[in-house]
């Protein structure tokens, strides 16, 4: 590589720190204000109890309403929920609007239980008690998928799964800012499918901080003059935008997605967090050369290798003239193997203390 292609290095690490490795809690069992009780011993309030009928007037009446999400906070539709009373009157049931939202009108005061289910999760129960004309709203019901499944649904079922923990990944990012989506907390996550390994490198791709990324990177070659054969201005800035915004498009989707789903290889970096210090470093440099298969087993990488000397094969094509051939194709895929390795130890040891939004699952496994 030219001396003067080197000052982009420092830009492309800082890119390929976030795009080479490119649960439910309990629900809240809070106690519920004391109902008031009026009146003397023996002689309810006439308020809460509708005078002498013993029966609740409509002031007195309150309502139950709440919203039931999945693990990943998505909203669940059509989830059944069923109120019934201590005082053994009958119980009602309604089902949750596409919102998740469930409402319960004309509740009389006192306690009740809340018995929320829905198909794929389990079963989550909640009590409270509501007072004289009282709107309690229930804390946020997450429904934990369901561990119990039939020979049937396993396959549907994992992909599922699959999905949750990639919509937990497209939380990750490093200071609240760099993505960190091809990272994985969770050690046992299971295997993407082919289309999923795609989504995920269109979401990477596209994300806002790519684009400003590769700007900066654009600016650092402006700034060097490299390559030279782009030239200065406007212009030579567009050519050189273009050019690097085509190497992460092209290098993301060659090395984790379409050579991934070919060899049935996990392009994800899986976190570590465990062992001596030396284990982890040596764990994070063999990364790019060494991955899990889909089957759940490690394996060498054929993918990323594969992956970084094609897309730096297809860059010849885009790139000036002078800065192509065997010899640059052959330096361009080593060094982006390196600036892998250099990224994973990064991840290893800073970039999770730097992460938002990592899941509730990979922080009890921290």
């Amino acid at each position: 590589m030219r001396v003067a292609g080197r000052l982009a290095w420092l830009g492309r690490l800082g890119l390929c720190l976030f795009l080479c490795h490119f649960p439910a809690p309990a629900m809240a069992q809070s106690l519920p204000p004391s109902v008031a009780q009026g009146g003397q011993s023996g002689a309810p309030d006439a308020l809460a109890t509708g005078g002498s009928t013993g029966l609740p007037n409509k002031q007195s009446l309150g309502s139950v309403s709440g919203v039931v999400v999945d693990p990943s906070e998505g909203t669940v539709a059509g989830a059944q929920v069923r109120l019934t009373r201590e005082d053994q009157s009958p119980s009602e049931e309604v089902l949750s609007d596409d919102d998740g939202r469930f409402s319960f009108a004309n509740v009389a005061p006192g306690f009740f239980q809340l018995t929320i289910m829905a198909a794929g999760f389990t079963t989550q129960v909640f009590s409270g008690a509501v007072g004289p004309g009282q709107d309690y709203i229930v804390p946020q019901v997450v429904l934990a998928l369901a561990t119990q499944v039939t020979q049937v649904t396993v396959a549907l079922t994992r992909v599922e799964l699959a999905e949750v923990q990639i919509k937990d990944q497209e939380k990750q990012r490093v200071l609240g800012i760099i993505p960190n989506f091809y990272v994985s907390y969770v050690p046992d996550a299971v295997a993407l499918t082919s289309k999923q390994k795609f989504e995920l490198a269109w979401r990477s791709s596209v994300d806002p901080f790519t684009f400003v990324s590769v700007g900066a990177i654009a600016g650092i070659q402006q700034a060097g003059n490299a390559p030279s054969g782009y030239g200065q201005g406007a212009q030579g800035y567009a050519r050189r935008y273009g050019a690097s915004y085509g190497d992460v498009v092209i290098g993301t989707f060659l090395g984790s997605a379409i050579m991934p789903s070919l060899l049935k290889q996990d392009p994800r970096y899986f976190y570590k967090g465990t062992g001596s210090k030396r284990s982890r470093v040596l764990y994070a440099l063999a990364s790019p050369f060494i991955c899990k298969g889909d089957n759940g087993l490690w394996q060498p990488n054929y993918s990323y290798v594969i992956g970084n000397f094609a897309a730096a094969g297809i860059a010849s094509f885009y790139y000036p003239a002078n800065d192509r051939g065997l010899g640059w194709v052959t330096e361009t895929a080593l060094v982006r193997l390196g600036e892998n390795a250099v990224a994973s130890v990064f991840q290893e040891f800073i970039a999770r203390k730097l992460t938002a939004k990592v899941s509730n699952r990979a922080q009890a496994q921290k």
